[in-house]
């Protein structure tokens, strides 16, 4: 009934379109990188038209220009005192708008002018402070991969040293560490694991309730994080909700296997100040996947639906407040009757019932004291629940309750830092960074027949930062970021304390190295903390609440290579000291780094700050940015990860791939009378080293009645080396009067099907060992129109 109503009111919707020449307005905002405030009089140019459409901003940096012929332009952005930039191949389509918001850096040469190339320009950090290890991404990206599914995640496991720990989920490996160091901002504000189907503590889920169609360009980050970023050692997402069509209403519908069925609408709000809103509704389709046949992963079919927006009142007399959210829910029930061995998610012998929600809503103000001086205030309030219940399969077809958990997380989190720029050289910022968090958790299993409880807590706790960072240009070819960042986590009294570092020389116009340098620190998922067990003295305790921070220190070197306008070549060393890792308190393999090597967290107890890891590796990146038609990437990353638990053994992570390398293209082709549709061709292969992993001690399964492995031997056996090719083609038609388009494409991704192994798992119905495959061949689809 949904599906049908969501169809007849865009069909209505579109039936109304009105006509327009086929052309488009292309319109934006220019402001100053430093200070955000807005450039009057700066130039923006379409260069790719003849004669050159040109026109200069308003006294609030806004611009428009009209009649811009459909296709991809190039956009230069000048101002007298300001490098320059060229923003290559917008993409111009009918339909909708398009905004180009672009900031433009004071220069401290005392000239008319400097220029920045197109290539300089394409990803570089929103975060002028990330020197290292981080680059932009946008909406346009993440659309644009194969396999990347709608995904932010996915998307990013193109980039160099990233991969993703499963196929089925968007877990991030970065770096060889854990995905439980991947920090989450959304408009600056820390935010709980955005996934639908997440549970307590972790960072990924099987499909992502982040919808991209909101995306503005963000940054993401995997190394010596500037001193903003704290409570992560891994990576960070940060990511930037676009503001909604200030000037008129325009609407999308979209149907895609995995996102599923999509209705979004935008337009202008509070006009005399210039405001705006977006809101986006989802509701899962993947029924119409399992219905042809093909293969999600489970036999159960999952539920989801999830709402995204962003309100924005434009500048007023009190500055500027930015209102901003996402909420979604998700739901599936495994039947063991119909679970077969190799499904990802469920057992033969368990029925699961499992209910997950998410919610994140937080107000923004901006407020200007004076040209060179803002100050960025953000209250939040977002929270995570789930519930599971597990029915263990009896022999003669019974059920018995044997697992049940009831997870709830609210936090209220508060933020604020006032950036003031000194001069085109000095910048200067600092802020605070308060998190409470509301628990009432209660988890319990069963074990040797016995009813176990891992955790039963109803409270609170405290997570405070602190941090202050500079950036400092010497000349135009020397730059310094230097900062500081703290926490204290009130549960155990940790207090830590970071330094970071960063150098840019830009020893020639085409050419950079960089170093970074920075301690950083993260505070355990909250299952670990919160799990309870008897002391010696016979009373029930939070056995790891009083564990410190993980403590990882990074060092990075970097090269960057301009080889033309449009390509670039970036390599990247580094490596990364863990310390005080939790591990068991007796000699044994166990560490928490290699927490998310597969599903559920350990329920190891009375855990010691004693362990230690190492990352070290090399990464290469070979970019052709999108022009003339088609784009090219390729990634390599080679690398070590090991760790020493309790015993003092030299082993492997978990996620010590060794090596991964990734090779993207793309092209598009203009078809149609006027040239003015595109037919599209993009292909992605990835190849990784297999895993390494500990394997099952048979004999001791059978005798135990549950899964038994070699301890003694953890990680020391790899699986074969993983392959992957997706192959995409799409089409996308810009109607005859220029108001509406519509895309389409179909993403055969494992095209070959090839059988890549994901792990092995006991199965105790038939007391033999199970190879687990991730997802097989399967073709994403998409439909969107717009206008």
């Amino acid at each position: 009934m949904k599906t049908t109503s969501f169809a007849i009111i865009f069909l209505f919707l579109a039936s109304v379109v009105s006509a327009q020449s086929v052309s488009q307005i292309v319109k934006g905002r220019i402001t100053d990188r430093q200070t955000e405030m807005p450039l009057m009089g700066a130039t923006v140019e379409i260069l790719t038209v003849d004669p050159v459409l040109g026109v200069v901003t308003d006294t609030d940096g806004y611009f428009r220009i009209e009649g811009v012929p459909l296709g991809r332009h190039d956009i230069r952005v000048s101002y007298m005192g300001y490098t320059a930039v060229t923003l290559p191949s917008i993409r111009v389509m009918a339909g909708k708008e398009v905004v180009v918001n672009s900031s433009l850096e004071e220069s401290i040469v005392q000239m008319d002018e400097v220029v920045v190339t197109s290539g300089e320009q394409k990803g570089r950090p929103r975060n002028e402070m990330a020197a290292v290890s981080a680059r932009s991404f946008s909406l346009e990206e993440v659309t644009r991969f194969s396999g990347a599914a709608n995904d932010a995640s996915r998307m990013a496991a193109n980039y160099a040293g990233v991969n993703i720990n499963n196929d089925s989920r968007n877990d991030l490996v970065i770096r060889g560490n854990s995905p439980i160091g991947v920090l989450w901002r959304l408009e600056g504000i820390p935010i709980p694991n955005p996934n639908h189907f997440s549970t307590l503590g972790t960072t990924g889920g099987p499909v992502s309730a982040l919808n991209t169609n909101l995306l503005s360009n963000s940054d993401f980050l995997t190394g010596a994080f500037p001193a903003e970023y704290g409570n992560a050692n891994a990576g960070v997402f940060d990511i930037r909700f676009r503001n909604g069509n200030r000037d008129r209403l325009e609407a999308t519908a979209q149907l895609a296997a995995f996102s599923g069925l999509e209705a979004m609408i935008e337009g202008p709000l509070l006009k005399k100040n210039g405001g705006s809103f977006v809101v986006s509704y989802r509701q899962s389709f993947v029924e119409l996947a399992q219905n042809m046949g093909l293969e999600v992963g489970t036999t159960a079919t999952p539920g989801y639906n999830d709402l995204s927006f962003k309100v924005d009142t434009g500048y007023g007399k009190f500055g500027r407040f930015t209102l901003f959210g996402i909420g979604g829910a998700s739901n599936i029930f495994f039947d063991a009757d119909d679970v077969e061995e190799d499904d990802f998610f469920a057992n033969q012998n368990e029925d699961a019932d499992v209910d997950s929600r998410l919610g994140v809503i937080g107000l923004n103000h901006h407020f200007a004291f004076n040209e060179n001086t803002y100050l960025k205030t953000s209250l939040a309030v977002s929270g995570t629940g789930t519930k599971v219940s597990i029915d263990r399969v009896n022999d003669d077809g019974s059920r018995t309750l044997s697992e049940e958990v009831d997870d709830n997380n609210t936090r209220y989190t508060f933020s604020a830092y006032v950036n003031s720029k000194f001069s085109a050289k000095h910048t200067f910022r600092s802020g605070v960074v308060a998190e409470l968090y509301t628990l009432d958790t209660y988890a319990w299993d069963t074990e040797y027949g016995r009813q176990r409880v891992l955790r039963d807590f109803e409270g609170t706790m405290a997570l405070y930062q602190a941090y202050a960072q500079s950036r400092y240009k010497f000349t135009d070819r020397w730059e310094l970021n230097t900062g500081i960042h703290v926490q204290y986590l009130n549960e155990n009294e940790d207090f830590v304390v970071e330094p970071r570092l960063s150098l840019k020389w830009r020893f020639r116009p085409d050419q950079s190295f960089t170093a970074g340098f920075g301690v950083h620190h993260q505070m355990l998922p909250l299952p670990v903390y919160l799990l309870e067990s008897v002391d010696d003295g016979g009373q029930r305790v939070q056995s790891n609440i009083d564990l410190g921070f993980l403590q990882s220190l990074h060092y990075v070197l970097g090269y960057d290579l301009q080889l033309s306008a449009d390509w670039r070549l970036k390599a990247e060393v580094y490596y990364q000291d863990l310390r005080k890792v939790p591990v068991d308190p007796f000699p044994s393999s166990f560490t928490l780094l290699n927490v998310g090597d597969d599903f559920g967290f350990p329920d190891n107890d009375f855990l010691v700050n004693e362990g230690s890891g190492r990352n070290y590796g090399v990464e290469l990146t070979l970019e052709k940015f999108f022009s003339k038609g088609y784009y090219g990437l390729f990634t390599g990353s080679w690398y070590d990860s090991g760790y020493k638990g309790s015993d003092g053994i030299s082993r492997n992570t978990a996620f010590n791939n060794r090596y991964i390398l990734n090779f993207l293209a793309g092209k598009e082709f203009l078809v149609g009378k006027g040239k003015r549709n595109i037919f599209n061709v993009d292909m992605k292969f990835t190849t990784a080293g297999g895993r390494y992993y500990t394997p099952i001690d048979l004999e001791g399964s059978m005798a135990a009645g549950r899964e038994v492995k070699f301890d003694e031997i953890a990680y020391s056996e790899r699986f074969s080396p993983y392959l992957r090719l997706d192959i995409k083609v799409g089409f996308q038609w810009n109607s005859k009067k220029g108001k509406l388009s519509q895309q389409f494409y179909l993403d055969f991704q494992n095209i070959t099907n090839r059988d890549n192994i994901f792990l092995q798992r006991y199965n105790e119905s038939s007391a033999t060992i199970n190879t687990l495959y991730q997802r097989g061949f399967f073709p994403d689809i998409l439909y969107r129109i717009q206008f």
